[in-house]
């Protein structure tokens, strides 16, 4: 029997362990600098996105009769903690008073309540900057697998993915609620990445390009379900079990899809989504099924 929560133990350990060796103060950087960078990358987090790129690694492998990688720091580790980086720069960003303006992130003051907002952005700026650093030197150890994985990063967290849903969400407030804004939103500011993490995973171990065409499909569902589930979440958790403000996007006037389609359907459409990941992990067979538990998991966060 799999146990994800073993499998995720793992990956956790492997990330934070790594990230935690390349993050010090010793480089020479400021200290105030690190200590903010470090407060946002371990004050929490289930690690979902490394997840997905171990997942996803080991997915391809196994379908090609692969070996475990033997190298020292794993291909998938630099994926891996790279997409940790990126994610907790943008959360770093998008808690700022310019954008969704939140006090509490994982039920801890956020970045620039901890430290001020010139620290916040400047850390939320460093960590992006490493991920990427640590993309490139995965090409130097790694080779061309790590330069396909890190164009799939580039791709979903620039101009063609999570910036513009993030600037999409902040006009949104101006906006009627529709289906096709909703979806373009969703797809944009937090689907492209999680599509990109799963890729960028399989690309990492090697994966073919119908691989990771399989691997795309699941993860644009799942990325879609994940933030429907978060949308959920906001209107009937609390702000200590959410560990931030809850409600906050109906007081913002966001678009979102239970503003949209309400609460029942907007449940419907994240599991058909979660089934329609799942059907494309098919070819993998049992290979996968790191895949699916993570699938599973998204859809079963409280709700």
């Amino acid at each position: 029997m799999f146990d994800l929560a073993t499998y995720l133990s793992r990956v956790k350990e492997t990330v934070e362990t790594y990230l935690d060796k390349r993050l010090s103060a010793d480089d020479g950087a400021s200290a105030r600098l690190i200590e903010a960078m470090r407060y946002s990358l371990f004050v929490g987090g289930k690690r979902i996105r490394p997840l997905l790129v171990f997942a996803a690694a080991d997915a391809v492998r196994g379908m090609n009769g692969q070996p475990a990688a033997k190298s020292a720091i794993l291909p998938e580790t630099r994926v891996g903690a790279a997409v940790e980086c990126i994610h907790t720069y943008s959360l770093i960003h998008d808690d700022l008073p310019a954008m969704d303006d939140d006090d509490l992130r994982r039920g801890k003051p956020t970045c620039h309540k901890a430290f001020d907002e010139a620290t916040a952005i400047l850390a939320g700026d460093a960590l992006l900057n490493l991920g990427f650093q640590l993309l490139v030197e995965g090409i130097v150890d790694h080779g061309m697998e790590l330069a396909h994985a890190a164009r799939s990063i580039g791709d979903a967290t620039g101009i063609g993915g999570m910036v513009t849903g993030q600037m999409l969400d902040l006009e949104s407030v101006h906006h009627e609620p529709t289906p096709q804004l909703v979806e373009e939103i969703h797809r944009n500011k937090t689907g492209a990445f999680l599509r990109a993490c799963v890729v960028a995973g399989g690309q990492a171990a090697g994966a073919t390009r119908q691989q990771a065409e399989y691997l795309a499909t699941f993860g644009e569902c799942i990325g879609l379900a994940f933030q429907i589930i978060d949308d959920l979440l906001d209107l009937v958790e609390t702000t200590e079990q959410l560990g931030k403000r809850s409600h906050k996007d109906v007081e913002q006037n966001k678009v979102t899809y239970p503003a949209v389609f309400g609460i029942e359907e907007s449940r419907a459409k994240a599991a058909d989504l979660t089934q329609r990941a799942e059907q494309s992990l098919v070819p993998f067979g049992e290979h996968a099924t790191a895949l699916r538990a993570a699938a599973d998991l998204i859809l079963k966060r409280h709700y």
